[in-house]
């Protein structure tokens, strides 16, 4: 807890998995309440990028606007026709996830293992993924029952007997990310700005941390509130994140590679990981605990994403934010900086009243994804003030970023 002095207790545990059938679900339901149109099965087939607007053919439909966002995954057509490099490396392996039956499923061991051949990864009673270092050679190659059983033995090391095969899909560890987010009136998003093994569950999270970047800053943009250069931001902030997340991917395939060197490494890394220190790192790398925005304030709470504070009415943090506002919390009413501030006119949300654990913080402004960009220990209640006076400016709520 020392390493991470801005964290609360949460309702929600450091871990909450979730498939992406349900998730999906609960954020189309959310986005059609709002209004959004979903077209399923109208893929992309052109796109025009104008001065003034973007021309889209997709589902033999033509649509126009201000700004197109490229969500559509790591072959995005977006991305190629509106000439944005994709840089990385290429594959080393192919990864085949597996739904089986198995005549006699103790013949694996649970759990991930290295083997001569790559890697198995088994969750009794038939889950099962391989990592066969082919170069991807593999990748998008169809399986019978057969020859995925011949992968299982082969990569496994065992006389594993495949009696059905339910689903049958292939991934590769090619790491690849645009060199930009943005060209003119088009922006990336997702698998389409960056695509990287699915090694540590990383990828998902990556792409919603991109919309909640963008999207509120894309909102202010076409409401006029801000001008388009917020959206630059949006690379300046996330590109370095999405960076990392590659080189973490990159960094787990070095130590899977059937080699004695690997074997070697890995070793080391799991020595590393039994002491405090180690864990506490790998710990910060995996949740994200770590991860700061450089928002050019002193303060070490900025940039980092808000602590799940507890108001003394009972609400918290993730229902404050729930309308895509900027939220001042002021705990110490004293200051009255709800009064000396024009929070409507800067549409911040305002509460002033106590949490039941403030941190020690007089007040703070936390943006509408969740991100703290200004906060006071309560040193200088009229400097606080100044502050908050200075982010709405004349860029309105540009002063956010």
């Amino acid at each position: 807890s020392g390493r991470w002095p801005w964290r609360l207790p949460s309702p929600v545990g450091t871990q909450m998995a979730v498939e992406l059938q349900a998730l999906e679900a609960v954020l189309a339901e959310r986005a059609q309440a709002l209004g959004a149109v979903i077209l399923r099965g109208a893929g992309v087939q052109s796109v025009q990028m104008g001065a003034d607007e973007v021309q889209v053919e997709a589902g033999g439909q033509t649509f126009r606007g201000r700004w197109l966002v490229g969500c559509d995954g790591g072959r995005s057509t977006v991305r190629k026709q509106c000439g944005f490099s994709f840089a990385g490396t290429a594959p080393e392996f192919t990864g085949h996830s597996l739904s089986v039956e198995l005549e006699d499923p103790t013949v694996l061991s649970p759990g991930r293992h290295t083997t001569a051949q790559g890697m198995c990864n088994f969750n009794p009673p038939g889950t099962i993924a391989l990592a066969d270092f082919d170069g991807g050679a593999g990748h998008r190659q169809p399986l019978d029952r057969e020859s995925a059983q011949a992968l299982l033995r082969r990569i496994s090391g065992r006389e594993a007997t495949i009696t059905a095969l339910h689903l049958a899909t292939t991934w590769t560890d090619g790491a690849r990310q645009a060199t930009a987010y943005r060209r003119g009136r088009v922006l990336l998003a997702g698998d389409a700005a960056h695509v990287h093994s699915p090694l540590g569950g990383q990828g998902l999270n990556l792409g919603l941390g991109d919309a909640m970047n963008l999207g509120w800053k894309l909102a202010a943009v076409v409401r006029g509130e801000a001008a388009d250069a917020l959206l630059d931001t949006y690379q300046a902030e996330r590109h370095p994140i999405g960076a990392r997340v590659l080189e973490w991917s990159r960094a787990q395939v070095a130590l899977m590679r059937p080699s004695a060197g690997s074997r070697a490494l890995a070793a080391i890394v799991a020595d590393l990981a039994e002491t405090r220190d180690g864990a506490t790192y790998l710990a910060e790398r995996v949740w994200g605990v770590g991860q700061q925005l450089d928002l050019g304030h002193t303060h070490p709470l900025v940039g980092r994403s808000t602590p799940d504070f507890l108001m003394v009415d009972g609400r918290r943090m993730g229902e404050l934010l729930r309308a895509g506002q900027a939220v001042l919390l002021v705990f110490d009413a004293a200051a009255s900086l709800c009064e000396e501030v024009d929070v409507e006119r800067a549409g911040i949300l305002s509460i002033a009243q106590p949490a039941v654990d403030s941190l020690g913080l007089s007040a703070l402004l936390v943006r509408p994804d969740g991100i703290v960009a200004w906060a006071s220990d309560g040193a200088d209640a009229a400097g606080l003030a100044q502050a908050v006076q200075e982010w709405m400016g004349s860029a309105g709520r540009e002063a956010i970023a």
